[in-house]
């Protein structure tokens, strides 16, 4: 039989993964719709009637930004979060 203090703690325990739960799927939503949004006004950058850029210049780009959804999904599958460098062309 479990005693009075155990029972709270595992409700204690429940409604903590409740909101870390909620606080997730909220983060999610903002960081993702965020990042969505962003990478389409990168893909803005490909338009060579605003912009002029080299090969290079675009690899380099496309290697950013796939590095980053390569470690994004690492993080997922390991649960462990790597450090990120900042890009610049």
């Amino acid at each position: 039989m479990e005693s009075e203090g155990s029972m709270k703690n595992s409700t204690k325990t429940d409604a903590q993964d409740r909101d870390k739960g909620a606080k997730f799927v909220e983060l999610a939503n903002k960081r993702v719709n965020k990042a969505v949004k962003d990478i389409s006004l990168i893909g803005n950058l490909a338009n060579r009637r605003n912009y002029t850029y080299n090969e290079e210049q675009a690899k380099k780009i496309i290697k950013a930004l796939q590095a980053s959804v390569d470690q994004v999904k690492a993080s997922f599958l390991s649960g462990i979060h790597g450090q990120q460098a900042n890009f610049e062309l």
